[in-house]
């Protein structure tokens, strides 16, 4: 046992920040082997700290020992000193149910913005109604004789047509915290290259998203109704507009665009993340006209190609712009690449 611990002993790590272990005969009758408190009989001789047992000042500190010839004194490890060079501080590691934690207080977060302004439109549910009926007042200008005044068919037709105003209002005005709590909640996992995209995202999509239900509510809805009105009145019916179906097409329609006009941000994001070229993107255009063509014949109410005209050219614009954003993109990261 001694021989192994004074070929090995001289290597092992000892707890504390003075000078490591030395090895010291002892020639007491029935000589223990020393080390660290922990005592072996050897026969006669073995190791003895260099402090008395139990003398160690500043245990847990692990310090890689040396050589028995060329150990430093104590002068040589400073108060601070570890023996190893401490690591770089490191983000805190979080597990999965941290992470539920996290997302649950993001989900309660916007939720509970969503309901501020929920609230706030029930509360001054008259004048948003007015807002909403602005595309209604902008055909009629057109047409004097059409009558706009909306009625219900059933009692409870009023309840669904406050919800859908309190929605629609509390979704758009939201939007901008709903999106700034999540892109709190995905930071942490981003890298800096990546958190300098997370930001222009951001105001990208709002921007987007709001540009798209501008020009749903100004221009794609009273298109649908003054169509929707020609042709009542071409076949000679009488147009009796009920609230619940109003709002629920402006909705639709005003939602409907602003989700569409999400699109050029995920073909951005989606060259800019490898998973696409935009070689790809220019040999397929194409193709993407007819499934924009497409997604305007299933998103407007009605079949005229005026209004799918009206839908589909603006996303085929964005479309052509989103290559050129993603060409720049590209560019800039090759050059990025070469000077690094």
């Amino acid at each position: 046992m001694a021989d192994i611990f004074k070929n090995v002993g001289p290597w092992l790590c000892i707890y504390c920040r003075k000078p490591p272990m030395s090895y010291q005969p002892n020639r007491a009758a029935g000589g223990e082997l020393g080390f660290g408190g922990m005592t072996v009989a050897d026969g006669g001789q073995g190791f003895r700290s260099g402090e008395q047992d139990g003398d160690c000042p500043r245990p847990g500190k692990l310090f890689l020992g040396r050589g028995l010839s060329d150990q430093p004194s104590t002068d040589a490890y400073p108060e601070n000193a570890t023996g190893v060079e401490a690591p770089a501080p490191e983000r805190k590691v979080m597990g999965f149910l941290d992470h539920l934690e996290d997302l649950r207080w993001t989900l309660i977060k916007s939720a509970a913005v969503f309901g501020i302004f929920v609230t706030l439109i029930a509360y001054y549910v008259d004048d948003f109604g007015l807002i909403l009926s602005r595309p209604l007042m902008q055909v009629k200008a057109d047409y004097p004789a059409m009558n706009t005044d909306l009625i219900t068919n059933s009692p409870m037709g009023v309840f669904s047509v406050i919800i859908d105003i309190c929605l629609l209002g509390g979704l758009v005005m939201s939007l901008p915290f709903i999106l700034f709590f999540f892109g709190q909640f995905i930071a942490p996992a981003l890298t800096k290259r990546e958190m300098k995209v997370l930001l222009p995202t951001c105001v990208s999509a709002f921007v987007l998203f709001l540009g798209g239900s501008s020009f749903g509510y100004f221009l794609l809805t009273p298109s649908t109704i003054r169509v929707a009105y020609e042709l009542n009145q071409m076949m000679h019916y009488t147009v009796l507009w009920t609230a619940d179906r109003y709002y629920s097409l402006l909705m639709w329609l005003v939602l409907g665009m602003g989700a569409a006009f999400e699109f050029p941000l995920l073909i951005v994001l989606a060259v800019y993340m490898g998973l696409i070229e935009v070689a790809t993107l220019r040999k397929y255009r194409r193709h993407a006209i007819v499934v924009i063509f497409i997604i305007a014949a299933v998103i407007t109410p009605t079949p005229d190609p005026i209004n799918q005209s009206l839908f589909a050219l603006p996303l085929i614009l964005l479309y052509e712009i989103a290559i050129l954003v993603a060409s720049q993109l590209k560019r800039r990261r090759k050059d990025e690449i070469l000077e690094a």
